[in-house]
C-alpha cells in the first residue's frame, strides 16, 4: 500500500476529526472545547458576524513571505502526492489554509517558521541546494530524517524539526481531507435519504392491509424525498 493510500484508509476508518493539531491545548494542559454557535443568516455560513470578521482580516494579513509559500506547496505535494483525477494539496488550496491556520493559532508559529528554516538550512548542507530546489529523492531523503518521533517522549519534548514534521503532516492532511477536493478523493457523498416504496403489495395482502392512500402520497412520494417533513402539534403529518 502507497502512502497515500495509506493516509486515505486512516481518514475513512479514524475520520478527519480524529487528526489533532500541535498547541491546540489550553495552558492548563486540557484541549479546549470548541464553541458552536448556531446562526440563521446564510451569509455567514455557520460564523457569527464577529467570527467573520475576524476571519477576513486574518485572510488580509501575511505570515509566510513568497518563498515560504513556495516550500509549503512543495512540501505538501511530497507529504500527500496529487493523483487524477482530483489532484492534490495545491488544487485543495492547502498551503493558503495552512497560513490561515497558522495566523489563527500563533502558537504554531515559532514551530512552522523555525521548520522552514531548518528545511532549507539542511537541503543546503547537504546538495546546496534549497529545499524547493531539491529533487524529490533528495527532499525524501531529508524528510525521512524527521518523519519518525519516539513515540514514549512528548513531542513538545522532541526536537524542533520533529515537531516541525508533524505539525505539518496533520495540516496538509486535514486541509486536504477537508476540502471539496479531498471529500471528492475519499468517494464521500455525506448522508443521504434511502430510497423506499413501502411495503410491498404481496406482503400486505399476505396481512390483508393496505395503506391509507392520503398517508402513502404524503410518505411515498420521491419527488419530495429530500424535503424534510412537517408535522402539527398532535404529531400528524401534515407534508
Amino acid at each position: 500500500m502507497d502512502r497515500r493510500k495509506s493516509i486515505q484508509t486512516m481518514i475513512l476508518g479514524a475520520g478527519a476529526s480524529a487528526l489533532a493539531f500541535h498547541g491546540c491545548k489550553t495552558e492548563g494542559g486540557e484541549a479546549a472545547a470548541p464553541e458552536t454557535v448556531a446562526t440563521t443568516d446564510k451569509k455567514y455560513y455557520g460564523r457569527t458576524p464577529q467570527e467573520a470578521e475576524r476571519d477576513a482580516k486574518l485572510r488580509e494579513e501575511q505570515l509566510f513571505n513568497e518563498h515560504e509559500m513556495e516550500t509549503i506547496a512543495v512540501l505538501s505535494t511530497v507529504i500527500l502526492p496529487p493523483k487524477e483525477p482530483h489532484g492534490g494539496p495545491l488544487e485543495a488550496d492547502v498551503p493558503e489554509f495552512i497560513e490561515f491556520i497558522g495566523k489563527d493559532m500563533p502558537q504554531m508559529q515559532n514551530t512552522l517558521l523555525g521548520g522552514l528554516m531548518w528545511l532549507d538550512h539542511k537541503s543546503n548542507t547537504d546538495y546546496e541546494v534549497e529545499f524547493k530546489s531539491a529533487s524529490l529523492e533528495q527532499q525524501k531523503e531529508i524528510l525521512d530524517q524527521i518523519c519518525n518521533q519516539d513515540m514514549e517522549v512528548s513531542l513538545d519534548d522532541q526536537p524542533l524539526e520533529i515537531q516541525f514534521f508533524a505539525l505539518m503532516r496533520n495540516l496538509v492532511v486535514t486541509g486536504y481531507y477537508t476540502s471539496k477536493v479531498g471529500i471528492a478523493d475519499l468517494g464521500y457523498k455525506g448522508n443521504s435519504p434511502n430510497v423506499w416504496d413501502g411495503v410491498p403489495d404481496d406482503v400486505l395482502k399476505k396481512h390483508g392491509v393496505e395503506y391509507d392512500p392520503e398517508w402513502i402520497a404524503k410518505c411515498v412520494d420521491q419527488s419530495k424525498r429530500n424535503e424534510i417533513a412537517v408535522w402539527d402539534e398532535e404529531g400528524n403529518l401534515l407534508t
